[in-house]
């Protein structure tokens, strides 16, 4: 039997988003510490205070967050623990824990320029309206220092960080070699598959981030790591996710197989393929699916089979 000096204990704890319940994750070891700090609600407030009181701890107990990556349902009671000794997590988590002015009037142009630049209609500027709402529930605070590949989760010496970037450009997932378990955030999930999200790039002018590429490389490195009990942010615990991986890998060659063949019929936007792709989920989903299928456009780009072209400042994919 391997020992291990840590022990983990799993909070779910409700949201206002359509995925449900997000996990956060009590590791207690030489510290104790908070896996992800779930949504800024009161509901959620009380659900975390309520669970960490059956396990014999108070909010004021927790010493240190750690966290997977920076969307709202995983940073945004950080600021209600007054007793913490240190925020640690991706450098990216900063723009938003701190709600930076710059990134964020840069985060609201870069997807105004980039769906008018996908061909996206007028019918849908609304979206525009609403990029900033997960802001509230967002914290307010900052990180008391960022974490990278390689390192160690701080007093969780058995806990190495891993950039599995995907999801989120920020994202970490926390491995323990001891027992090959995994703290995996949102990108390995038993139950749905991990939606690769748009973001702009870290540095003004720089080369929009390809997230599904990214996330296909990443699950290819799971693919060959010997993963044993899973922790995921979203749905059950489970194990040896090989398979999962597999068959995550096919489905989305499957999807990209599909757009390249609506592209066999000739030059299509990306809003033309999302609207094509997800018919009846594009109106109530729009930034999801655009994301997704800008993904499986990327995909192929990637892999040399589809042409770009700009026409009237609105890019056009074709098949090759």
């Amino acid at each position: 039997m391997v020992q291990t000096t840590d022990k983990i204990y799993q909070l779910s704890i409700p949201t206002p988003f359509a995925v449900g319940d997000v996990h956060t994750y009590l590791l207690k070891g030489e510290m104790l510490t908070l896996i992800d700090a779930g949504v800024k609600t009161e509901e959620a407030w009380n659900a975390l205070e309520s669970q960490l009181g059956s396990l014999g701890y108070s909010p004021k107990d927790i010493k240190q967050i750690v966290l997977t990556h920076h969307h709202p349902d995983h940073i945004g009671l950080v600021d209600r623990f007054d007793h913490l000794e240190g925020v640690y997590g991706h450098e990216d988590n900063r723009n938003w824990l701190e709600r930076d002015e710059a990134f964020l009037s840069r985060f609201q142009t870069f997807f105004h320029t980039l769906y008018k630049q996908f061909g996206v209609d007028q019918s849908y500027e609304a979206f525009f309206k609403h990029l900033q709402d997960p802001l509230k529930y967002v914290a307010k605070g900052t990180l008391t220092q960022s974490l990278q590949e390689g390192d160690h989760i701080p007093g969780h010496s058995d806990w190495v960080c891993l950039g599995t970037p995907g999801h989120a450009e920020s994202h970490l997932s926390f491995y323990r070699s001891a027992d090959q378990s995994m703290m995996s955030g949102d990108h390995l999930l038993y139950h749905i598959s991990s939606n690769p999200l748009l973001e702009p790039p870290r540095q003004p002018g720089g080369e929009r981030p390809r997230p599904l590429v990214t996330y296909q490389k990443t699950l290819e490195r799971c693919l060959h790591m010997d993963i044993g009990e899973v922790y995921p942010g979203h749905g059950p615990i489970f194990a040896h996710p090989k398979e999962l991986i597999k068959e995550r890998l096919n489905k989305q060659q499957y999807r990209s197989n599909k757009v390249y063949h609506m592209l066999e019929e000739g030059p299509l936007t990306p809003f033309q393929v999302c609207k094509q792709l997800f018919p009846k989920h594009i109106k109530k989903q729009f930034g999801l699916t655009m994301s997704e299928t800008v993904g499986q456009l990327d995909i192929l780009e990637e892999e040399g089979r589809v042409r770009v072209h700009l026409e009237g400042g609105i890019f056009y994919y074709e098949a090759k």
